[in-house]
């Protein structure tokens, strides 16, 4: 079991509570790649019955077959969903008309109270490294918020004007205290998540070994020109002799030359949670 809760999480996740009550609408932010082990529990738990859209981030970055089925499966369990690449901005307008749609009814029922119109407030949850800053960038088409590849970016919520339409609180990621299930920890680590140190680059290494071999063969084998038939010990080491990883610390190397080549995007587009597998 992977525990993880720094201080800084806990109290993002009391000041979420409290903020909760003025907005509209909460915009929860999924990674494409690990669409069920990106879910928050506490987050669900927290909007009891709030208006939420859910956003795939990175999808350029995931398998579209894959996505295609997490897609589904959201709009079956009654959620509109849309898939975002925010580095190209595909599909942002459609977050404002989507958001517009799911208030609907809230917005008429204020006009015919003679309410003023007011824009719409939205908040965006999601764990660390999904995507937020990168989005609202996108969003307002002009550097609103840090934006790195590491977890922990964004430390204190802040209200983001859109457009006279929308405004934006953004969070800081929050994960939950421990994750009972040991792959969805794993997950969370490959894809930057949580910090390096918090899991070993060779336990991740040695896990997405496997993985693509199981997966994504073909990939494995175009990358690294490896013939498949080879157990993992002599794979490594044939990476390692093309790399010239030759010292002793060369398997340790080729681990981390994996999870850099997997986070950069090298290896293709690759879907850790294989939606047949967590439904079951």
């Amino acid at each position: 079991m992977i525990q993880w809760f720094p201080g800084h999480m806990a109290k993002a996740k009391r000041e979420i509570e409290e903020r909760l009550r003025i907005v509209d609408i909460v915009f929860e932010l999924l990674d494409a790649r690990i669409p069920y082990s990106s879910q928050n529990p506490l987050i669900n738990e927290l909007l009891q019955g709030k208006p939420k859209l859910v956003l795939l981030m990175k999808t350029d970055l995931a398998d579209p077959k894959e996505t295609k089925l997490w897609r589904e499966n959201f709009q079956r369990e009654d959620h509109q969903v849309l898939e975002v690449d925010a580095l190209s901005g595909f599909n942002r307008n459609l977050i404002i008309k989507s958001s517009l749609e799911i208030l609907a009814d809230k917005i008429e029922r204020d006009r015919k109270r003679g309410l003023k119109a007011r824009g719409v407030r939205a908040m965006i949850v999601g764990i660390p490294n999904v995507g937020k800053s990168t989005l609202i960038n996108r969003l307002v088409k002009r550097k609103a918020t840090r934006v790195a590849n590491k977890p922990g970016v964004t430390r204190a919520q802040q209200w983001i004007s859109i457009t006279g339409e929308l405004e934006l609180l953004d969070t800081p990621g929050v994960l939950w205290p421990k994750f009972e299930d040991h792959k969805v920890g794993i997950h969370l680590a490959l894809t930057g998540a949580i910090r390096d140190e918090i899991v070993s680059s060779h336990d991740l290494g040695e896990y997405l070994l496997n993985f693509l071999r199981s997966y994504y063969p073909d990939n494995l084998k175009e990358r690294y020109n490896l013939d498949l038939k080879f157990s993992n010990p002599e794979l490594i080491e044939k990476i390692a002799q093309d790399r010239g990883f030759m010292q002793s610390d060369y398997e340790e190397r080729v681990y981390n030359l994996l999870l850099s080549e997997f986070r950069n995007n090298l290896l293709g587009r690759i879907t850790l949670d294989r939606f047949n597998q967590e439904e079951e």
